[in-house]
């Protein structure tokens, strides 16, 4: 079953309190995803490793529920 977008949200919110967070469906079937993430969390960690701290927040999620999610992380400029 897709995970719908609020839900998305709402772990990312969870895992990431201070972040700036920008989640987009696009193809409008709750299973294709783009998040923006702009992150403290994020400041001086190899993009590789900030993307699986975004994997570690969705609990599992990611390649069950959550079938694609483009991801776009940063630290706060």
């Amino acid at each position: 079953m897709p995970m719908p977008i609020h839900e998305l949200e709402a772990a990312l919110r969870e895992g990431f309190p201070d972040a700036e967070i920008q989640v987009e469906d696009l193809a409008g079937d709750n299973d294709h995803y783009r998040a923006k993430i702009v992150s403290a969390a994020f400041a001086g960690v190899p993009r590789v490793k900030q993307h699986q701290l975004v994997y570690a927040a969705l609990k599992g999620k990611m390649g069950g529920e959550l079938h694609a999610l483009a991801l776009e992380t940063s630290a706060p400029a």
